[in-house]
């Protein structure tokens, strides 16, 4: 069975001896960078590798492509092969925030390289510890391989989004905070507000109590209302800097609504440049 949005604990449980699946830990905090690699160090789920959101997942920032650009299509391939990734493999991905990092490898996999075989643990971390399963200190040996891309157009750039801000059938879905997005506070970037005229998807109102995804269908009915019938494949997922943006797009994906695309620059990039319009509210 290939697993392509999320993986249960017990299933990931009863594939931990199977060479074809390949876990990474993505646990990150924003304001602790290195909090996840000691996190990992101290305890992580048997085999998996460690991602680092910030220099694994992301390339060289220029201070006006935003925190977490994309890293060179190469460079990251060449990183995949180094973990012991290729086309064989199922890729599954887990963090301790709901997915909130999680889903940017698993974006980065499934839809900019094209590697279907891709999943988020449901419930992260937390659910794994709460089932009692086993955790290490230990390291994964790893045996390089050779990943080879098969890219999608899956994302749009900064003047796509611009010169698309008074298309009515455009949806920008900004999934930030509420007061982040209406401008209220701004922890981390220089400036407060967001891309006119788009709509705001917290990322946690994808998940439940449990902290797991909520079931398709409900999923479906609260992303058709911010849809308002437009078509998937115009919808254009944000946030920060084209992180928690993939959580919108998974869930999307588990609703059953494929073909959205992301702003990987996101909020961090288009407020870098003060000729890009505003808005706060």
């Amino acid at each position: 069975m290939d697993y392509k949005t999320l993986i249960t604990v017990d299933a990931l449980a009863s594939r931990l001896d199977n060479p074809e699946f390949v876990i990474f830990d993505c646990r990150h905090d924003l304001m602790q960078p290195e909090a996840g690699a000691q996190a990992y160090a101290q305890s992580h789920i048997p085999a998996a590798r460690f991602a680092h959101s910030d220099r694994d997942l992301a390339g060289p920032k220029t201070g006006h492509n935003g925190r977490h650009p994309l890293p060179d299509p190469n460079v990251f391939t060449e990183w995949l092969g180094n973990q012991g990734v290729d086309s064989s493999k199922q890729i599954v991905a887990y963090d301790h925030a709901g997915g909130a990092s999680a889903t940017r490898l698993w974006w980065m996999l499934r839809f900019w390289l094209g590697h279907e075989r891709t999943a988020v643990l449901d419930g992260g971390w937390e659910a794994w510890n709460a089932a009692s399963l086993p955790v290490t200190k230990e390291l994964p040996t790893i045996r390089v391989s050779k990943f080879r891309a098969n890219p999608h157009p899956a994302s749009v750039d900064a003047a796509f989004v611009l010169s698309h801000l008074n298309d009515s059938n455009m949806l920008v879905l900004d999934a930030r905070s509420g007061e982040r997005y209406r401008g209220e506070v701004e922890p981390i970037d220089p400036v407060a507000g967001h891309i006119p005229g788009a709509k705001n998807r917290f990322y946690k109102l994808n998940l439940d109590a449990q902290g797991r995804f909520k079931a398709p269908a409900m999923l479906r009915e609260e992303f058709n209302v911010l849809l308002a019938g437009k078509p998937v494949e115009r919808v254009v997922h944000q946030c920060g800097s084209g992180v928690s943006a993939c959580h919108n797009i998974l869930a999307m994906e588990v609703a059953g609504l494929s073909g959205s695309r992301l702003y990987p620059g996101s909020w961090s990039e288009w407020c870098a440049d003060p000729s890009r319009p505003i808005e706060r509210g």
